[in-house]
């Protein structure tokens, strides 16, 4: 079902780890080392939008949520593909400085997720700069599931897509909401 070049790619960018990597790619990885990043968003956002920055803050979760329900609740089960980790034919070679995770990776619920905010605060702010630091940012969070043994290359793609998606759309509404305002 799934495409062999995904699982090529994958065993390339695992199997090409170097040991001073693991704990940088652990670190950018763990969900709680972004809320510094989150904070100073929300600054940037306040500083800008004093009026309605709630309904700027509120269309950012939603992003998330929808993108992570629609990762997690929904494709995950629906595919039921398993994560690298857990696949019999690796187990000799896989690489997995972060142990394994749950049993179903498609799609990538961190790379929903970190490309949700990075489009949906580009959307908002129209910040060409902080937009592309932000892809990059997300990009670098995708990649660091694929180096974990967490994902493999079209699992993080397609988070990074679920998560554009339900900016782009969820933006739609948030648009209506702050030009009524």
């Amino acid at each position: 079902m799934f495409p062999t070049w995904d699982s090529d790619l994958f065993q390339l960018i695992n199997q090409a780890h170097q040991p001073w990597l693991d704990q940088p790619m652990v670190i950018i990885s763990g969900k709680l080392t972004w809320i510094p990043l989150y904070a100073f968003l929300i600054y940037l956002l306040y500083k800008e939008y004093k009026s309605h920055v709630w309904k700027t803050i509120l269309y950012l979760i939603s992003t998330v949520i929808f993108a992570d329900q629609v990762s997690s609740s929904i494709l995950k089960p629906l595919f039921k593909r398993l994560r690298p980790c857990h696949v019999e034919a690796f187990q000799s070679f896989i690489h997995l400085p972060d142990g394994c995770g749950g049993l179903y990776g498609f799609c990538s619920s961190h790379s929903a997720n970190s490309f949700a905010v990075a489009i949906g605060f580009y959307l908002v702010t129209k910040n060409r700069p902080m937009g592309i630091i932000l892809i990059l940012w997300a990009t670098l969070i995708a990649y660091s599931r694929i180096y974990l043994g967490a994902h493999y290359p079209l699992d993080v793609i397609t988070g990074a897509i679920v998560g554009g998606v339900g900016a782009f759309t969820l933006f739609q509404a948030y648009a209506k909401l702050t030009k009524k305002s």
